[in-house]
């Protein structure tokens, strides 16, 4: 058992930025820290801890979770409540639980998905796993093309008048889709808080509209819904772990894990290396220049990042020290992005 844990008394001290949701009354840290991939069960967990209590004393009030998250799926969760228990029980008033169900999470017909049965059963079991009353942002996690849109809203608006949630969200919806979310939630008199979307400089569909309506920025700017942003570094690829042009035996890449050696092309590359030499001129790495390019647009509410390490998370949240952009380095940045 570690020491008992006592949050550092300057994390509000201005080091973190906070920007409102939308047009709520809700404000999040610019960067939040993900539990997607780094608390499952098969990660050492006095490293998650280290890493959680970083974060918050680093003035992260923001850790987002979903139902399978893991490996195995739920144990993010329940790791995640043993540090609710131990660690940030007398700070639950500031900090923002969110978490998500829509993937696969157990056997038979009703364990993925948007049905209201799924829903609201993968809810009571996340709060069971965290140790929680309530989450602050419950999220279908994807869209459903078989169930009724207004079944799926509908279990997410009763989350809401149970207490069970105190926002709710979507996440990997298009902009069309999103919007006829919010119109759904709307007449059911509860707010879509938030969108969660992949964004970055590899992937910037969230910009672009689709044939059939508008982009997901604009959707979500329109309706004052907020956006919180995944995969900021493409899952390492803006990062410097490939820059030399080999592969380290323990990257993602080496083990095929969301990324294979295939990845790392002569393009990649090119464009990797002339946006780490602008970055260098800014005085940051390139992880810290690709935080800081989604940032520079305020639609983007919050980026999440993964830590593996107190250092690495450290490292990542020093990009709020420079979030500012002069129109030679965004011309730049797209000169580079458009080879």
């Amino acid at each position: 058992m570690s020491e008992p844990y006592l949050a550092d008394a300057g994390r509000y001290d201005g080091r973190m930025p906070y920007r409102r949701t939308g047009r709520s009354g809700l404000l999040l840290p610019v960067i939040s820290l993900g539990h997607w991939h780094n608390f499952g069960g098969e990660k050492d967990f006095d490293t998650q801890r280290a890493v959680v209590r970083r974060a918050f004393d680093l003035g992260i009030t923001h850790f987002d979770l979903a139902n399978n998250y893991g490996p195995p799926p739920g144990s993010a969760e329940a790791n995640f409540g043993r540090l609710v228990a131990d660690d940030l029980r007398p700070y639950r008033d500031e900090i923002v639980v969110s978490s998500k169900a829509g993937y696969d999470m157990w056997p038979g017909p009703y364990g993925e998905w948007g049905s209201r049965k799924y829903l609201l059963a993968s809810l009571d079991q996340s709060l069971q796993r965290l140790g929680l009353d309530y989450v602050d942002i419950f999220y279908h996690h994807r869209w459903d093309p078989s169930t009724p849109l207004e079944e799926s809203m509908g279990a997410l608006a009763t989350a809401v008048r149970q207490g069970k949630a105190l926002y709710v969200g979507v996440s990997n919806y298009t902009g069309p889709q999103l919007a006829q979310a919010q119109r759904i939630l709307a007449d059911e008199g509860v707010r879509l808080l938030v969108q969660q979307e992949r964004y970055n400089m590899f992937d910037r569909q969230v910009e672009h509209p689709t044939p059939d309506g508008a982009a997901v920025l604009d959707v979500a700017a329109e309706a004052g819904t907020g956006l919180t942003v995944f995969s900021p570094l493409d899952q390492g690829l803006l990062t410097d772990r490939y820059l030399s042009g080999t592969v380290p035996a323990d990257s993602r890449a080496a083990r095929n894990v969301f990324l294979t050696q295939d990845d790392i092309t002569k393009d990649y590359l090119d464009k990797a290396r002339a946006l780490n030499e602008l970055a260098a001129d800014r005085g940051q790495t390139l992880a810290q220049l690709a935080i800081a390019w989604i940032l520079r647009d305020e639609r983007v509410t919050s980026t999440l990042v993964g830590a593996s390490s107190v250092k690495q998370l450290e490292q990542t949240v020093a990009a709020v020290q420079n979030l500012t952009f002069t129109d030679d380095e965004l011309a730049r940045i797209d000169s580079v992005l458009a080879r």
